[in-house]
């Protein structure tokens, strides 16, 4: 094995030297031979280890809180598959028997494991449709938006424009033509959402790569022809009719809004069809985009784009409606917001929107806020939008009449009805003055929010309200310094734990929503696409607050109280005491689920218990079973090749410790002073390795062997490479040998005790780095009776958990687990461990009741030598 040092070549080679004495095979052969099994078992240990570390990262990710992607899961999927393989292979070579049940299984879970993770839908299918032949059970086909309009057109029975859709099958056509989806695979896999700047990279790539690649053949044609249809079913020559070409993904407008995150183009030309299809397509992989995929757990493999494309309204008005309050569950009023002109200033914050507010039964109008509304967006000739100017008498006027209201709240009613969940709606009244719907999808955020509304609550006294008011789009409480964003640059650089401050809302500020502690904006709209965001990440937010970019300058430290609309100078430690628990904005993602069924085929362990006739490899249902199965199963193998090391000419020698343990020790490099060994005999000051010199120091204190009953005879004791069951099914009434082995090395420490009655296992490594330190220890056995034992068992594990180690007790067994902890600690632990050794010798004889157990206890903790049956009936 690389890496191996001279001294553990030749003391290995010198171990195995019995086993061919009566043989013809050369000491060359016989040392690679232990060479050959000692690296299989370590590689074993190795993988047993990863497997473990795999097992916890996954366990840790399901708790919804860490963000993670497909990347995390192919790594822990190819990861977990390596380890078990190497694992077999490793016992294989170690027991020279054949493992084919193991490996069929590993084979089948392999399997599982890939059909779980294949995430690629290839829908295969027609590349256009008509919106009357689409419904909701087309999402898969046609993206969300196209699902939703026809379901809204052909089932609920209300207006919406007259279009098309183009499928998912001819994105993933365009896709194959130029082979961009494995050039897309490359670049995403590895995305980190800590690195904006790879995300940035990345998108530039991928989208650079679509802007240039192919159309599959025939699709221009097709698309001008629907585009023609289009146009005859309104009437009008096809050059004379706009278009808006929306954005459409599978899983967009669903329980994941994407809102704002994708591309839509206005008012498109027919020369600009064909140009604009691949612009939308192309933000499929925009970095808001992928960081939000990324955030929300959407694998990449997932991220399929489908485009409504639709006749475009000329709209008088626009804006959108809620058919709920977005977080108060007492209120079941239908929100609606409205601007001149186009939609798109209302859904993202560019103008302050008119605001109404309906009773759902009976569509009383409960009251309106008529806004300043300056500017609107509007549909250029030539094709296009641009920004005009409002009149000043047209910009204090409501939007929409009362009539209209109502008509717009009782869609809203029987859309919610329909769906059967609150709605967000998008909406517009055209040149005719006819209501048209554009859009309508579940009301983002809503389950997670609804929580007991509380009432307003008054200033909290004592601190300074730098600013009152505006609408709060995602109630809660941040704290932090504010950081103004004014444009890309200072978005990127947006710090951890900040106040994002900004003259309007816009949902590209969703990179930074697991980072602002709370957001604030001068201008925006809670009916809005990134207030949309806001209350799925869970963000503070306050928006339409005036004067929050030159009152607040950035580095000012400021507390939000998003649900009363106030902003404090300095930390309120009131209202941050009633911050709820940490959010896990993973648990319900698609890559969550993923996770989930990764984690059922790798994870739950079955095999328990070593002695029954169940541990075996038919019974291995999970990668974890088979770990275990094999983990166990090796240390008999190892201590068989242990056993047969040691004897006359042999590598191992006998260590006088000089209380009566009949030890031996192999010593694979580092751990003795091998120059001090004499006839096969080392003494305790011979013993260089770091944790077994801590071990023997509490092993051997003078203390406890001149007062202990028995100084020579150790009844239960350690055993050997963290072994964490023991052998025999009747061990009460079983001996073993007398005869215990260490296996050590400068850092680590393998130790084996089978005396009289009682059996042990110790492992442990004591080195510099923290993070591989650790101490395992199992206990079992004894000559009394049953209760006696199993008391026993349970004042060991309370002396261990007071001394900090994870501790399980099963009958009379008992296990500990110390890790990740400094040098000096490991080795504290050893000695203590030594020295309850000797302590609990005999003791299961002296637990006659309960109060033993804590007696027991308590003894050791004070420094007593000898537990006795003083107080103790």
């Amino acid at each position: 094995m690389p890496g191996l040092q001279s001294p553990i070549i030749n003391n290995l080679k010198k171990m195995f030297r019995p086993l061919f004495r009566n043989s013809k095979t050369s000491p060359e052969k016989g040392q690679a031979f232990f060479r050959f099994k000692y690296v299989n078992f370590q590689e074993l240990l190795e993988s047993n280890a990863e497997l473990l570390r795999i097992i916890t990262a996954i366990e840790e990710k399901l708790q919804g809180r860490e963000v993670f992607g497909m990347a995390f899961l192919h790594s822990m999927a190819s990861q977990a598959v390596f380890h078990s393989l190497r694992m077999v292979r490793g016992f294989e070579n170690l027991s020279g028997k054949e493992q084919a049940i193991l490996r069929r299984r590993i084979e089948a879970i392999r399997a599982d494991m890939k059909e779980a993770l294949s995430v690629i839908s290839h829908a295969d299918g027609v590349w256009f449709k008509t919106l009357e032949d689409i419904s909701s059970v087309d999402s898969e086909l046609f993206g969300g938006k196209c699902a939703n309009l026809g379901e809204v057109r052909n089932k609920a029975g209300l207006p919406v424009p007259e279009g098309f859709g183009i499928s998912t099958a001819l994105f993933h056509a365009f896709l194959s033509e130029s082979d961009l989806s494995s050039e897309i695979a490359k670049r995403t896999m590895a995305l980190d959402l800590a690195d904006p700047v790879s995300i940035q990279e990345a998108s530039e790539e991928i989208q650079r790569l679509m802007l240039l690649a192919p159309f599959p053949a025939g699709f221009e044609e097709q698309l001008l022809a629907h585009h023609a249809s289009l146009a005859a079913r309104l009437g009008k020559d096809p050059d004379a009719i706009r278009v808006a070409m929306r954005s459409s993904a599978v899983g967009e407008d669903g329980e994941l809004s994407f809102a704002g995150q994708y591309l839509s183009v206005l008012n498109v030309t027919r020369e600009k069809l064909a140009e604009s299809y691949r612009y939308v397509a192309a933000s499929l992989f925009t970095p808001r985009a992928m960081a939000y995929r990324l955030l929300k757990g959407v694998p990449e493999e997932a991220a399929v784009m489908g485009v409504a494309c639709l006749a475009m309204v000329p709209s008088r008005s626009s804006g959108v409606m809620y058919t709920h309050h977005p977080f108060d569950p007492a209120d079941d009023s239908i929100l609606i917001n409205a601007v001149w002109g186009l939609g798109p200033y209302a859904v993202d914050g560019m103008v302050t929107p008119d605001r109404y507010i309906v009773r759902k039964s009976g569509l009383e109008i409960l009251s309106q806020e008529i806004a300043q509304k300056s500017v609107l967006l509007s549909s250029k000739a030539a094709g296009g939008v641009e920004q005009e100017q409002v009149s000043p008498d047209q910009a204090r006027q409501a939007c929409l009449s009362p009539d209209r209201i109502r008509q717009l709240a009782g869609w809203g009613a029987l859309l919610e009805k329909h769906y059967g969940k609150a709605q967000d709606v998008e909406w517009a009244v055209d040149d005719r003055d006819e209501l048209i719907l554009l859009q309508s999808r579940p009301l983002a955020g809503l389950e997670s929010n609804l929580t007991q509304s509380q009432p307003s609550q008054p200033a909290i006294p004592g601190h300074t309200v730098l600013l009152e008011g505006g609408d709060t789009a995602c109630p809660g409480v941040g704290s932090g310094e504010v950081f103004q964003v004014r444009n890309d640059d200072d978005l990127a650089a947006f710090p951890a734990g900040g106040i994002l401050v900004a003259v309007h809302s816009s949902p590209k500020f969703m990179v930074a929503m697991t980072k602002a502690k709370a957001i604030i904006t001068d201008h925006g709209s809670v009916t809005g696409h990134m207030a949309s965001l806001t209350r799925e990440f869970g963000v503070p937010t306050i928006l339409g607050l005036t004067q929050a970019t030159s009152r607040l300058q950035t580095g000012l430290t400021v507390t939000v109280d998003a649900a009363n609309r106030r902003v404090y100078h300095g930390t309120v430690e009131t209202l941050l005491s009633d911050v709820s628990t940490p959010p896990t904005p993973m648990l319900g993602t698609p890559v969550h689920h993923l996770l989930s069924s990764l984690s059922a085929l790798i994870a739950p362990l079955n095999l328990l218990d070593p002695k029954s006739s169940d541990f075996a490899p038919s019974n291995c249902k999970t990668l974890h079973d088979i770990t275990r199965y094999l983990h166990e199963r090796s240390y008999t193998e190892m201590f068989t090749l242990g056993d047969q090391a040691c004897g006359e000419g042999g590598m191992a020698v006998r260590l006088d410790v000089g209380v009566g343990l009949d030890l031996h020790v192999i010593d694979l490099g580092g751990g003795l002073a091998c120059e001090n060994v004499k006839n096969g005999i080392a003494a305790r000051t011979d013993v260089v390795s770091r944790p077994f010199v801590a071990l023997l120091a509490g092993l051997a204190d003078e203390a406890f062997v001149a007062k202990g009953p028995r100084p020579v005879h150790l009844r239960g004791f350690l055993s050997v490479v963290g072994r964490q069951m023991v052998d025999g099914p009747n061990l009460g009434a079983e001996r073993f040998g007398e005869r215990s082995y260490a296996i050590i090395s400068d850092k680590y420490l393998n130790f084996s005790s089978r005396v009289g009655y009682h059996y042990g296992v110790l492992d442990a490594y004591c080195g510099k780095t923290v993070n591989k330190n650790y101490i395992t220890f199992a206990f079992k056995g004894g000559a009394a009776g049953e209760d006696r034992r199993e008391r026993r068992a349970r004042a060991i594990a309370l002396i261990l958990e007071r001394l900090g180690f994870n501790v399980t007790v099963t009958a009379d067994r008992v296990e500990g687990r110390f890790q990740k902890y400094t040098p000096e600690l490991i080795e504290d632990r050893l000695v203590q461990l030594g020295k309850l050794l000797q302590f609990t010798r005999q003791t299961d004889m002296l637990m006659t009741s309960e109060q033993a157990v804590v007696a027991m206890a308590d003894s050791f903790m004070r420094g007593e030598t000898i537990f006795g049956v003083t107080g103790v009936e």
